[in-house]
């Protein structure tokens, strides 16, 4: 054998092995047969791309004897496939040109348009463009489709269409490159469409464009759209393979269809590891708990594939409020045993499972022990601490977040105003408004309804009302918010007005809804108003529920109407909540003084709860009102045996955006002795005010800026105000 000669058989071997061990034996042939051709070598270097293995591709492209413009393109191919190799392209591109001056072909053209496309450098692509069109490279189809592909991964959708339709002939690739295009940059809808047009022209779609337009469906719960898609699929020749069906089974269980997603998912040969994490969130997202644990415990006791972290969010969520302790801290013990406990995608869904059990100090351990935090984890973080009603946490979470260099995105904005509202911080509401406003994300309906809520809540209509009439479409929760800041404001009329919009906009109210009007009726004494939001709630099958009888009971025992009130917490269907509903009439029974119902009220209090002290005062008050004073000494006598807790009451004021909380006679704030100083100051400065008949609001003088001078002849004080 010539040194030029190599048996076409060893080719073959080298152009179909895609395993490094092999690779590098096929290799050892080649140089013990001392071939020295070019084209030998082209094929040794693609070998090893094909491997995986780059840096021995460039080790076999560096010890070449004689390179040419294959030896350059087989280089440039392989690292235009690694987006963080893909630079080197364009080194050997500059390479071939200036140094050995070997003149670029269209291949080389289509593989560094793709590795600009790796990149995501539009402007080079674009520039790589202007370079084809002057080399008359354009007629080339795989330039085209290099450069179709390279313009929709780089969001440039408008190009990408020009470029398709120029082009005279279209195969699968350039449909599946726009197709691609249209999906990534969120344009679920044209890539359907897009979909459609490669239907007509007559191409046959492969599996790979239907995988495609199926997560298209997915993505938008087209279930029409996925159904006609399936059935295209069942019409062509080839059987679907594995990421199609995998496709069909996301699609079916993201449209609520399990019952079809199980039936594909069955159909399945051998699933891999997506097939099940597909079928088991499909479960999960459907609230088919049984099933998606049923299907885990099948995953891990039959098949050889470990669950991954993708599999073990999945089925975390799935138990959502379930017992941690039955549930949830089983499955962390397997998280922990499969080494997955440092993974910010399992622990952001075991931090959610924790705060939706109550504990957030098992949450924030796991948030502490995760080292990469991603924003996911910190808005879990902040909404967590938000539902439990922890909101200074929330908030403290939230400015963390902005110092570990995370840009907060509309949910953790959303949550942090939240939480601003039930703090009743103004200040440090608007300072999160002022960073809504710089993120420009105040159009979104999320953040709108939050800093509605904020705004109503910190007292300040205006600004609520300002925020909701610069929303351009409103959602049901953003009316929400603006109808609940009337009614908490008492502001009844205003809230029936925006009901009547909130009709005429084509919404269909839902029970928060109705809680705030109740509300404002309830606060404005508005019975009948009252009694047509009630019959319209029963009329249209809306939940009623005890913020809604506490409102009607609350209303109808104030205007005096108690045995309509009676009537309605009879007809109450949970009785876990009746003792508040009775300890409402009863108070409004010592107001009208009716002895009859107020002993009714009694006893069903007492029969709920019979240790229940404060019934015994209000009967007692009952009884005096009506100078039954036999009865009062009977109900104080039974007072005394009692143990009496009364929650104290609260105060809290806001100052350099913390809130501080006081009640009567606290004694354990850390400024306690600081605050007793400044406190006795003032009174004696207040005092001494009194005594001399000084209006400190007639006068622009302060209490400091007076000189008080006691006259030991008069024994009075006099003062000099400058």
């Amino acid at each position: 054998m010539s040194m030029n000669d190599v048996p076409s058989c060893l080719i073959k071997l080298i152009q179909r092995c895609t395993i490094i061990r092999k690779a590098r034996e096929l290799h050892a042939l080649v140089i013990t047969s001392e071939v020295i051709r070019p084209f030998v070598y082209n094929n040794v270097i693609s070998m090893y791309a094909k491997c995986g293995s780059v840096e021995e591709s460039q080790k076999v492209f560096d010890e070449m004897p004689q390179r040419n413009v294959v030896s350059y393109n087989a280089l440039i191919a392989a690292y235009s496939r690694i987006p963080s190799r893909a630079f080197s392209c364009f080194q050997l591109g500059l390479m071939m040109a200036f140094e050995e001056g070997v003149e670029r072909n269209s291949s080389t053209f289509s593989s560094l348009i793709q590795a600009a496309s790796s990149l995501e450098d539009l402007s080079r692509g674009t520039m790589l463009h202007g370079q084809a069109v002057k080399v008359w490279f354009m007629s080339d189809l795989w330039v085209q489709t290099s450069l179709l592909g390279m313009y929709s991964n780089c969001g440039d959708l408008e190009s990408a269409k020009v470029l398709h339709d120029g082009m005279v002939d279209k195969d699968d690739v350039a449909w599946n490159s726009m197709i691609f295009g249209c999906l990534k940059n969120n344009k679920m809808e044209q890539g359907l469409q897009m979909f459609h047009s490669m239907m007509r022209s007559g191409l046959v779609p492969t599996n790979s464009t239907y995988s495609m337009v199926l997560s298209a469906c997915s993505k938008l719960g087209d279930y029409d759209n996925g159904r006609i898609i399936h059935a295209h699929v069942i019409k062509q020749d080839q059987p679907p393979d594995l990421p199609l069906q995998n496709a069909l089974v996301h699609m079916y269980s993201s449209c609520s269809d399990t019952e079809s997603a199980l039936l594909f998912f069955s159909r399945c040969e051998v699933p891999d590891l997506v097939s099940w994490n597909s079928i088991i969130a499909g479960c999960s997202e459907n609230e088919n708990r049984e099933e998606a644990m049923s299907l885990f415990i099948e995953l891990c006791r039959t098949s050889s594939l470990p669950p991954d972290e993708y599999t073990f969010a999945a089925v975390i969520s799935t138990i959502g409020n379930l017992s941690a302790a039955d549930f949830g801290k089983p499955l962390h013990a397997q998280v922990s045993k499969a080494g997955f406990e440092n993974s910010v995608f399992v622990g952001s869904t075991l931090v959610s499972m924790y705060f939706k059990n109550d504990e957030s100090d098992s949450a924030q351990k796991i948030f502490h022990s995760i080292t990469e935090k991603d924003i996911v984890l910190w808005t879990e973080m902040i909404s967590g601490h938000t539902r439990l009603g922890e909101s200074e946490d929330a908030v403290k979470y939230f400015y963390q977040m902005q110092m570990a260099g995370h840009i907060p995105d509309s949910f953790a904005i959303s949550s942090a105003l939240s939480a601003c509202a039930d703090l009743v911080t103004l200040k440090q509401g608007e300072m999160i408004h002022s960073l809504v406003l710089k993120a420009g994300c105040d159009k979104e309906i999320c953040v709108a309804g939050s800093l509605v809520d904020m705004y109503a809540k910190n007292g300040d209509l205006h600004a609520a009302h300002s925020v909701f009439q610069r929303v351009a479409n409103p959602d049901l929760k953003c009316w929400n918010a603006m109808l609940g800041g009337y009614s908490s404001h008492g502001r009844a009329e205003m809230a029936i007005q925006l009901f009547d919009e909130i009709l005429k906009n084509n919404f269909h109210p839902d029970e928060v809804t109705f809680v705030s009007l109740l509300s404002a009726c309830s606060h404005s004494g508005m019975v009948e108003q009252a009694k047509f939001f009630w019959n319209y709630m029963k009329d249209n099958s809306l939940a009623i529920g005890p913020k809604h009888y506490s409102c009607m009971v609350s209303l109808l025992s104030r205007a005096g109407l108690l045995q309509e009130a009676k009537d309605i917490i009879i007809e109450a269907p949970f009785s876990e909540h009746t003792l508040a509903l009775w300890r409402i009439l009863l108070s409004s029974c010592l107001v009208f003084k009716n002895l009859d119902l107020g002993l009714h009220a009694a006893e069903e209090i007492l029969r709920l709860n019979a240790e229940n002290g404060a019934t015994l005062i209000l009967l007692s008050n009952l009884y005096a009102a009506l100078e039954r004073w036999d009865a009062v000494s009977e109900m104080r006598r039974k007072i005394r045996g009692m143990t009496l807790d009364k929650d104290p009451g609260l105060s809290w004021i806001e100052i350099m955006n913390k809130t501080h909380v006081f009640s009567s006679d606290d004694q354990t704030h850390p400024q306690l002795d600081n605050i007793q100083f400044e406190l006795q100051r003032l009174k004696g400065n207040t005092r001494k005010s009194e005594m001399l008949g000084v209006d400190m609001a007639a006068t622009s003088a302060t209490p400091e800026s007076i000189n008080y001078v006691l006259d030991p002849a008069e024994e009075r004080w006099s003062f000099q105000v400058p």
